[in-house]
């Protein structure tokens, strides 16, 4: 009951917004295309090279696109993030039709290969400039886990609606249908987001072109956060890599299924993660993300590891079901997470360097897989590589526990960030900047936190105990948890109007946000800034009104 329960808080987190509706509305079609888009590949480059082809091909276009997106990622830190979408979908589009159009004609397949690998660099950019959205579109953490929740159930369905619907077209016409069906769903994805709504973040062009290539690396490494995940990532998308051969090694040389058996297997994946959604759905508004995040990765190996013990059809399609299920987990513990730790407006180089990375691992895994195979058989490959994922949580746990209890602390502080007005209209990824930021400070009885006069240097927000508001020696106004002080100073770049000490008698607890963060945050937003100002406005006009009469 809780769990579907979950799954219709979820739903509706992402209902109430036309904007989040439409942006993930466009990803569930772009990734229905390109998991249909797999499946259509794989079977026009198996006929013409067998195993090594499939490899080969998986492999050059997941390192030509890990290599070419983080160039272009910063397009999407400085351009509105749906302009990018859009224009990726259109792009792939054309570029689908004419590989559907080349198999339909017999053309040479390296012509296909050609236009797959392009198609491919420019899907790498599609994922992080939507992940970079999603954050924009959504009013808290709890807004932005279901987000990526929905996300996660749509990538799902995509991995079950898209090889599904490949395996039938393969059944009754061939590739160059699956190829052209890619094409048109790649256009609708583009088509739903044309003109999305939402209030962009500020954004800067100082950088160089290199620097702001190699900023989202940066990013990575220079949060341990955030490199865990990409590191556990990476054990991830290499067994992914592996399961594009492997899928089509199985299903043809194993079980002996033939080509709609490849769609079989990669759509028993999606079925999973379908399933794996509702458990998905229940993180809501839990913590504990890195943990799932763990199982989850855990989850994609394991099962294809025993899938080498029992290698019979049933078994096989129940197994990379629970493949399914660990995707959806990774989805909504390594997606939040990851927007939740990085800058906004790094946010999508950041990404496209999360993707980088882990494309190259599933390229890796593409590439490795057929010599692997070649070398020891199918069976124990398939053993080998589905315990990587696995060992790697298991060494990465206690390190998965600390990022649960850091980001426990930070949802502490964005709670009673979301209760100041100026501050409730961020958007989510904001706000938790300003958390993460979030300095903490106690005065005791009396003490005072600054004088009229003095100069602004940051917003204050009360945590605990109360405070005084002073204005010529008279206590005009007293402030309890959850009010903020300070901000007239900043707004008008102009002293304090007003000494704000500790009540007399107890301890002030308060946080501190510096003036540069702050004024970045309420000004880069029109909403945040017009609640601001007419606080500001406010507090000026009741403070002018207590002051006696001139003589």
């Amino acid at each position: 009951m809780v769990r579907f329960r979950g799954w219709a808080t979820a739903l509706g987190e992402v209902a109430q917004s036309g904007p989040l509706r439409r942006a993930q509305a466009s990803f569930g079609a772009m990734w229905a295309s390109e998991t249909a888009f797999m499946v259509g590949l794989a079977v026009v480059a198996f006929r013409d090279g067998g195993v090594v082809a499939v490899g080969v091909v998986t492999g050059a276009r997941m390192a030509a696109a890990a290599l070419i997106a983080p160039l272009l990622a910063t397009v999407a830190d400085r351009v509105r993030r749906e302009r990018v979408l859009t224009g990726v979908a259109l792009v792939r589009a054309v570029l689908l039709a004419a590989a559907a159009a080349v198999t339909a004609a017999d053309g040479p397949a390296a012509a296909t290969y050609a236009l797959a690998v392009v198609a491919t660099v420019a899907l790498t950019l599609f994922r992080p400039a939507h992940s970079a959205l999603l954050p924009a579109l959504c009013v808290s953490p709890r807004q932005l886990t279901s987000a990526n929740a929905v996300r996660g159930m749509l990538d799902s369905l995509a991995t079950l609606g898209g090889p599904g619907l490949a395996a039938v077209l393969l059944a009754a016409t061939g590739p160059a249908a699956v190829l052209a069906a890619c094409a048109a769903t790649a256009l609708l994805a583009g088509l739903l987001v044309v003109g999305l709504p939402y209030d962009a973040p500020p954004r800067t062009q100082t950088e160089t072109t290199s620097a702001g290539t190699l900023q989202g690396f940066a990013t990575i490494r220079a949060d341990r956060g955030l490199t865990l995940i990409t590191a556990l990532g990476v054990a991830q998308t290499f067994t992914r890599g592996a399961l594009t051969v492997l899928t089509v090694v199985v299903a043809i040389d194993l079980l002996d299924t033939g080509d709609p058996g490849v769609g079989v297997l990669n759509a028993a994946v999606g079925a999973g993660g379908v399933l794996g959604s509702v458990v998905a759905f229940a993180l809501v508004g839990r913590g504990g993300l890195a943990g799932w995040l763990g199982v989850g990765i855990a989850l994609f190996g394991a099962p294809v590891a025993v899938v080498g013990l029992a290698p019979e059809q049933a078994v096989a399609i129940v197994l990379l079901g629970l493949v399914g299920v660990g995707n959806a987990l990774i989805d909504v513990g390594g997606f939040t997470l990851l927007a939740r730790l990085a800058d906004e407006t790094v946010l999508a180089r950041m990404f496209a360097g999360f993707e980088a990375i882990l494309t190259l691992g599933v390229a890796a895994g593409a590439l490795a897989t057929p010599l692997i195979v070649e070398l020891i058989g199918i069976r124990p490959t398939l053993v080998g590589i589905g315990l990587l994922a696995p060992l790697a949580v298991a060494a990465s746990w206690p390190a998965l526990r600390r990022l649960d209890g850091r980001m426990r602390v930070r949802d502490a502080d964005i709670e009673v960030l979301r209760g100041v007005g100026m501050l409730s209209a961020l958007p989510v990824v904001t706000i938790e900047q300003l958390g993460g930021g979030l300095e903490h400070a106690a005065f005791p009885p009396s003490a005072t936190v600054f004088r009229q006069g003095d100069p602004g240097d940051g917003f204050y927000v009360v945590e605990g105990g109360g405070a005084e508001v002073v204005l010529d020696g008279r206590v005009v106004r007293t402030l309890g948890r959850g009010d903020g002080f300070g901000e007239i100073a900043l707004l008008r770049d102009s002293p304090r109007t007003a000494t704000v000490r500790a009540a007399a008698d107890e301890e002030l607890r308060v946080g501190v946000i510096r003036r540069g963060a702050f004024l970045t945050a309420v000004t880069g937003y029109p909403a945040a800034a017009t609640v601001g100002e007419a606080l500001a406005s406010s507090r000026l006009e009741a403070d002018a009104e207590r002051l006696p009469p001139a003589h």
